[in-house]
């Protein structure tokens, strides 16, 4: 017999899958609720580290970038003084804490802007090795940590200088909401800065003063424990199929203190792009938030459930496979060692023909075969009308009851049992943390946008009378690849000519600069184009323009955890997105375009972030809905624009207790009926088919068919039962020419055609 084929392994399979899937369904689904803290809650944390992480590292790469792209504008052109130097970089950009420059050669100090620069940390002897440039982190005095990078100004004819910025590691318009603690820690555990803590001033009672002093000894040691995981290797952190965030993440739990429990996540600070690390990823730094969470002792579900549903299970299987077994396994066991017994001319007792189906037609068609050996003539069969023995409940008849039996099982678990409906407690702390990091990537936005602005008042800074086409085109050259914001830049001359271009083809060529107006929306066919305009003070009323790619204003809305972000105008026509959207077109429903409007009305101010957790009361939200709008807020040249983000995400896609419940609980059902479709349709495939068949050549040989030779399709008990009426029909074939030769007599016959069989 084959190793897969015949009716055994089918049975055997279906067995062995429902005992697993009982097994299976006792020991997940009682275990379902018995979190005091939400999976969902921990994995909101662990998002909200990972935002901080990549603000923290597209803001320190972009302070790299800045000055090492500010220090290469100035070695193109003419040689200028430190002082006028330093004044053009703080007229552009206000990120850092203090700049100098000093000369390479002597570490002379020759200008100095802002609080004073550590310089008394570097060797200048090593700044010309290899490495010497790269940005490093200096504590100071105080106890605080600054970040100073390095960049080389160096013209024909004159010594190296260095132009050195500090910058403090702050986090850059991260949303802490209340009672968040957010911190990042170098590769030792030790902490750099923190935010969300009360400074000793802002304490004012000792409740308050006991509270911060156990979040900063939580965080410190949260911090050590963060900075050890995130050296692990990204690949082995990650469930298989795990995606988003490139670098290790990960959340903890921790003590419960009078019905509130602590949670933590952390995450390293990564590159952009898998693989590829960058200037500050290289800093080893470690992002920890910490947020206490109201426990929720009570349980979901009784745990009796999964016990009740694999008993019932157990029982319904049982009855399948006994099915399965006693109509059609042992019946076709049964044919096999007939059909054999015949074959080999065993012919004095009756066939002992099955009661149901193809294996009761195939049984009687054995007996008749067995009769007709002995003499008996299948005219004569015929003529009596002994009957064809057609089982009135066929074999796919009994393979359906078995899978009606399993369906009455699996069915409930998929449709009805566990249901969460419309009443499902929501943490509070999930529809925070939505409006949260909704505003953290509305100012990440917003700063995109006026970095891109203060990038092109610094390419502008540079260009003057003096200036030619090919030099600025040369200026724009690395500008556009030192930045993939833009899709097209271009210097723009008062009569609305363009002198010099990189890029694509300009959308708004052959126009004014507009006036007092640095970032501009435009509506280019069906899509959106976002252009800014930065003065060029040295050409009268020129402009550097830049157009950005709407798929860079996408790839920052790409975080996990969120659902749906849209970016609307002040119309709440939509902008931009992290899924397909319609440009220019409404937010999908009513509730949104209420919730956008109410975030813009001004309270106190001006506007605030608002979220809202809508359920189905309303007319046009069908599920669960966790939903926030935050005004694009602040300043800076994106101000004008009165943009907002939104986002969505229905509940029944977070770890809540009720959800998994219900998913698991459809999971189960799937299990079984995926169980009883591929074991039911393989014994259907291999046994079923070809037993059907069979009856029917059976059938045909015992009406005296004598011409068709009957093959087996598989090494199985049919293809057994095949080869022995194969043996019959050739004995058949020797009788009929025996009597036609009238050598023997019809006694003779009987005992020739023994005699053949037994040989």
């Amino acid at each position: 017999m084959s190793l897969l084929g015949g009716i055994r392994p089918p049975i055997a399979a279906l067995s062995a899958l429902l005992l697993a899937l009982a097994a299976l369904t006792a020991f997940h689904l009682g275990k379902v609720g018995n979190e005091s803290v939400p999976e969902a809650v921990r994995t909101s944390q662990q998002y909200f580290a990972e935002d901080g992480a990549i603000a923290m590292r597209a803001s320190l790469d972009e302070s790299i970038t800045d000055l090492s792209r500010t220090a290469t504008l100035f070695n193109a052109g003419s040689p200028v003084s430190a002082d006028t130097v330093l004044d053009k970089l703080g007229n552009v950009y206000q990120k850092w804490r203090g700049t100098a420059v000093i000369e390479v050669k002597s570490g002379r100090l020759e200008a100095q802007r802002g609080e004073n620069v550590p310089l008394t940390a570097l060797d200048h002897t090593k700044l010309t090795e290899a490495g010497g440039l790269v940005p490093r982190m200096v504590r100071l005095e105080n106890g605080e940590t600054r970040l100073l990078t390095f960049a080389v100004l160096s013209w024909p004819g004159q010594p190296q200088k260095l132009l050195v910025a500090s910058s403090s590691l702050r986090f850059p318009g991260v949303s802490l909401g209340k009672f968040r603690a957010i911190a990042v820690a170098d590769a030792t555990g030790q902490i750099l800065s923190s935010d969300g803590l009360a400074n000793d001033e802002q304490i004012q009672s000792d409740d308050v003063k006991e509270e911060t002093e156990r979040a900063r000894k939580q965080l410190k040691k949260y911090a050590k424990i963060a900075a050890r995981k995130t050296k692990a290797n990204p690949l082995t952190t990650k469930e298989p199929g795990g995606g988003g965030f490139r670098g290790v993440s990960g959340s903890l739990l921790g003590p419960s203190d009078n019905g509130e429990r602590t949670v933590v996540g952390y995450a390293s600070l990564t590159g952009p792009e898998a693989g590829k690390g960058t200037a500050a990823t290289a800093l080893g730094l470690t992002v920890i938030s910490l947020v206490g969470v109201t426990e929720d002792p009570t349980a979901v579900v009784d745990p009796f459930f999964g016990i009740v549903a694999a008993a019932v299970l157990l029982v319904i299987g049982l009855l399948a496979v006994s099915l399965l077994i006693g109509t059609v396994q042992r019946p076709l066991l049964q044919l096999f060692l007939e059909s054999r017994r015949l074959s080999r001319g065993d012919l004095n007792r009756p066939v002992n023909r099955p009661k149901y189906g193809e294996a009761a037609r195939i049984g009687t068609a054995l007996e008749r075969l067995r009769r007709q050996l002995l003499g008996e003539s299948a005219e004569a069969q015929k003529a009596h009308h002994p009957g064809r023995g057609r089982g009135r409940i066929g074999a796919r008849a009994l393979l359906a009851a078995c899978g009606a039996l399993l369906l009455l099982w699996s069915a409930p678990l998929v449709l009805l049992l566990n249901r969460a409906g419309e009443s499902v407690p929501v943490p509070q702390t999930l529809v925070h943390d939505q409006r949260e990091r909704t505003d953290t990537m509305a100012d990440r936005v917003r700063r995109a946008l006026n970095e891109g602005h203060a990038d092109l008042t610094s390419v502008g800074s540079l260009i003057g009378p003096a200036t030619t086409p090919a030099e600025m085109t040369g200026i724009l050259e690395r500008t556009l690849t030192q930045h993939q914001r833009y899709e097209s830049l271009y210097v723009l001359q008062e009569n609305g000519t363009i002198t010099a271009r990189v890029g694509a083809a300009p959308r708004r060529p052959n126009a004014k600069a507009p006036v007092d107006e640095p970032v501009v929306l435009l509506e280019s066919g069906n899509a959106p184009v976002i252009i800014e305009f930065a003065a060029a003070p040295g050409l009268k009323g020129a402009s550097v323009v830049g157009e950005l790619r709407i798929d860079f204003l996408n790839s920052l809305l790409k975080r996990p955890g969120l659902g749906e972000i849209r970016v609307i105008d002040e119309k709440q026509r939509v902008i931009g997105g992290n899924n397909g959207y319609l440009a220019f077109q409404q937010l999908p429903n009513e509730s949104m375009r209420a919730l956008a409007a109410g975030a813009n009305q001004k309270v106190g101010k001006g506007p605030r972030p608002s979220s809202v957790l809508l359920r189905g009361d309303h007319d046009d939200v069908a599920d669960i809905t966790i939903a926030a709008a935050v005004p694009m807020a602040g300043g800076g040249a994106a101000k004008p624009l009165a943009w907002t983000v939104v986002s969505w995400q229905p509940a029944k896609g977070l770890a809540i207790p009720e959800y998994n419940l219900q998913n698991r609980t459809v999971l189960a059902g799937l299990l079984g009926l995926t169980a009883a479709l591929v074991c039911l349709g393989w014994l259907h495939i291999v046994v079923i088919r070809a037993l059907r068949d069979l009856a029917k050549r059976a059938e045909a040989l015992a009406d005296g068919d004598r011409r068709t030779v009957l093959y087996p399709r598989h090494h199985d008990e049919v293809g057994a039962v095949t080869r022995s009426l194969e043996v019959v029909r050739q004995q058949l074939q020797e009788l009929r020419r025996r009597e036609a030769s009238g050598t023997t007599t019809t006694a003779g016959r009987t005992g020739q055609a023994a005699q053949a069989g037994r040989n």
